[in-house]
């Protein structure tokens, strides 16, 4: 399989500074990859530069297409939506003329599906539909990153790149947030999640990367990293290092043969 978009020796730097060296990274079609690691480790710079927001070096495929000098036009036309870390909603527009902005590119290209669009984006969020006249500035932070992904999916892209969706949400919205990510997936759509909640993204993913300092330190499935003792000692917290060594020691007794009398 082809991966939808591959990133070869791939380089940004905001000004002199360099702060993403050397990464190689691929998303498959229909795939969730999760790019993980601690605060200035190059995540979001990573995305930026991925839609064209920074400059890069390096090479960038997208469904086996050279990239030269991405920008956010080209990347929106070859199917690629951006949900930015602090949403950048039209904050005085109601939910409903967020999303037909963006289905805007769509519209410029003479393809009159918008509202079509929405309906599919009201059926994934609900809560949407029943505030479709209300101001964005009013939502909850919870309906405002659905309205930031639901403005994405109406340009219909075939990859998501989705910088830390989970800020600022309690737990619960978390969840719900991250289930209807996997849900995109079966839908075909492939999704490069950065996010600094590492279970959470590690929970839903198939993929993942851990980037520290600008480089990718470790890669591997989403499930053997999240039981790989680095990880769980670094970003899953101590006392979820305790919890593993338990399970591992209970699980080492069961195994163990017991003596009779």
């Amino acid at each position: 399989m082809k991966p939808l978009l591959s990133l070869e020796g791939f380089c940004v730097a905001h000004g002199a500074a360099q702060v993403v060296h050397e990464v190689n990274l691929a998303v498959n079609p229909g795939e969730i990859v999760t790019v993980i690691g601690p605060n200035g480790a190059g995540k979001t710079s990573l995305l930026c530069a991925v839609m064209g927001l920074l400059p890069s070096r390096g090479a960038l495929h997208l469904n086996d297409e050279p990239i030269a000098r991405p920008s956010v036009e080209a990347m929106v036309a070859r199917g690629v939506g951006l949900v930015p870390e602090k949403r950048e909603l039209f904050a005085e527009m109601p939910v409903q003329d967020n999303l037909l902005l963006g289905g805007f590119a769509r519209w410029r290209r003479g393809q009159r599906d918008q509202h079509a669009c929405m309906d599919e984006v009201f059926g994934i969020f609900p809560r949407l539909a029943e505030r479709r006249n209300q101001l964005a500035a009013t939502l909850s932070g919870g309906e405002r990153q659905m309205l930031a992904i639901g403005r994405a999916l109406m340009a219909r892209p075939r990859l998501l790149l989705l910088d830390e969706p989970s800020l600022g949400l309690a737990p619960l919205l978390v969840r719900e947030v991250l289930r209807v990510v996997a849900g995109l997936r079966e839908q075909g759509l492939s999704v490069l999640l950065v996010e600094q909640n590492a279970r959470a993204a590690l929970q839903v993913a198939d993929r993942a990367y851990v980037l520290e300092t600008g480089a990718v330190a470790l890669q591997g499935t989403a499930s053997e990293l999240l039981h790989d003792p680095r990880i769980v000692q670094t970003y899953l917290g101590m006392g979820e290092a305790r919890r593993e060594l338990d399970s591992s020691l209970v699980n080492q007794k069961r195994q163990t043969p017991q003596s009779g009398v």
